[in-house]
């Protein structure tokens, strides 16, 4: 569950609830993390529940999901020790009980042991599929580049401190290495792993925001005004139009930033940004771009 907090007409989205302690030094200067209004309420709450029980449902656990969880390798193993055990107890029935060891048509037991016999099989094959197809541990790629910082010169202070506290969030929540923000067509902040701009050069690639406004992505995102997720960039063409970002880049969260800006967020990991992530993502720039919106007229004014 996500919480926006409202601090002077801002709204500020709070972190997935699993890694707010991570957030709690990161905020945007000169701002509480929680309004007065907010901590006595939830100061007056706390107190009147003293000495109380609570008597409200409790959240259930599912001890089977767990226990599969737990142990993979046994829940994988287990269909083919039922299938054969299974075997192993027909063919002991049919040796010790006196009956034919040819089958009978006309007899219910071999009707019924050709049955059982199926159920095994079936439980043997279902064993051997689940141990074939295992889930694949998909590792960070350490990006490949050089160190980036780059601000826009023409903006408040304030907004640069808002820019690099969202800087912050993203690495230290999310898969994310690189951050390039462009607003009307120009580079606010480019941040974290870049490509070099020559193989013998280390210093970082430049974004040329005209060329990237040409492009389709800059365009879909525009045209949408929704986010878009490259969960693995190595499977789409329009990873050319990215040239600043490293080669080894395995994800891009495209994020749309009012209507004429766009964040980039580049992953190290394919398929790194969760739901949950995406949505926060969404949440944080919209608290950015309301920052931003106040401070447009003068670093347009400056350039």
């Amino acid at each position: 569950m996500m919480v926006v907090v409202s601090l002077g007409g801002a709204f500020i989205p709070s972190p997935p609830p699993q890694r707010t302690t991570q957030l709690l030094r990161h905020r945007p200067p000169s701002l509480p993390l929680f309004p007065r209004t907010l901590s006595s309420i939830v100061k007056a709450s706390s107190s009147s529940q003293e000495g109380r029980i609570y008597r409200g449902p409790k959240p259930s656990r599912d001890f089977v999901a767990d226990w599969v969880s737990g142990n993979d390798g046994a829940a994988r193993n287990l269909p083919i020790f039922v299938g054969g055990l299974s075997l192993l107890a027909i063919v002991l029935n049919r040796s010790l009980s006196g009956i034919a060891p040819v089958a009978d048509a006309s007899s219910s037991q071999s009707r019924a042991d050709i049955l059982a016999i199926a159920l095994s099989v079936t439980n043997l094959l279902a064993g051997l599929v689940w141990l074939s197809i295992r889930p694949k541990y998909i590792s960070p790629v350490a990006p490949q580049g050089v160190e980036c910082r780059r601000i826009y010169s023409g903006i408040p202070d304030y907004a640069t401190a808002e820019l690099l506290w969202v800087w912050e969030c993203l690495s230290d929540v999310t898969c994310c290495k690189s951050l390039v923000i462009v607003h009307g067509r120009k580079c606010l902040l480019q941040v974290g792993i870049a490509a070099k701009s020559s193989p013998k050069d280390d210093d970082a690639m430049i974004v040329d925001c005209h060329q990237l406004s040409q492009g389709s992505l800059y365009q879909d995102v525009q045209s949408s005004s929704k986010q878009i997720y490259l969960a693995n960039l190595s499977l789409y063409p329009g990873r050319s139009e990215l040239p600043f970002l490293p080669s080894d880049t395995q994800s891009v969260v495209l994020q749309p930033l009012g209507s004429t800006g766009l964040a980039i967020l580049g992953g190290d990991t394919i398929r790194g940004f969760s739901n949950v992530d995406q949505a926060w993502i969404t949440l944080i720039f919209e608290k950015l771009n309301a920052t931003i919106s106040k401070v447009e007229s003068a670093f347009t004014s400056a350039s």
